[in-house]
């Protein structure tokens, strides 16, 4: 595996990489989902405080990850030990939105998201709500 490390993994860039992750996982990156994460990190409260050059680095370290067998894990390790519980939910949301910005959601992030809700340990009622949050969010005429 690549040796790309961030020198401090934060719970803001945990956030962003669930988020990287959702987009490239079907290895086409929508320009919709690219605009749904910078919107995010410039709006949602949770960045207030986000330095936005970051993202270029959690990028690349989910690029890496990605191109090993065992990079999912991986990044679900790092994200299991930085991120609060608190914020499962909102990270699994934030992913959720990514994966619908495009207008649908492809076989490749149902997979991921199900892996999420998994290794999140996000309960079944609330992933339903949670996706038809996003669901509707992002419906079109």
């Amino acid at each position: 595996m690549s040796q790309t490390k961030l020198p401090f993994l934060s719970e803001p860039d945990c956030l962003i990489a669930l988020m990287i992750a959702i987009t490239v996982s079907d290895e086409e990156v929508p320009t919709s989902e690219l605009v749904k994460i910078q919107s995010a990190v410039n709006h949602l409260p949770i960045f207030a405080t986000y330095d936005i050059d970051r993202i270029n680095l959690v990028a690349n370290l989910v690029y890496d990850l990605f191109e090993n067998e065992d990079g999912l894990d991986a990044l679900f390790r790092m994200i299991r030990d930085t991120l609060s519980e608190r914020l499962y939910e909102t990270a699994y949301a934030l992913c959720c939105d990514v994966a619908a910005a495009d207008g649908h959601i492809r076989e490749t992030e149902l997979r991921l998201l199900e892996e999420m809700r998994y290794e999140l340990n996000i309960d079944r009622l609330h992933a339903a709500a949670i996706e038809r949050g996003a669901r509707v969010r992002h419906m079109t005429l």
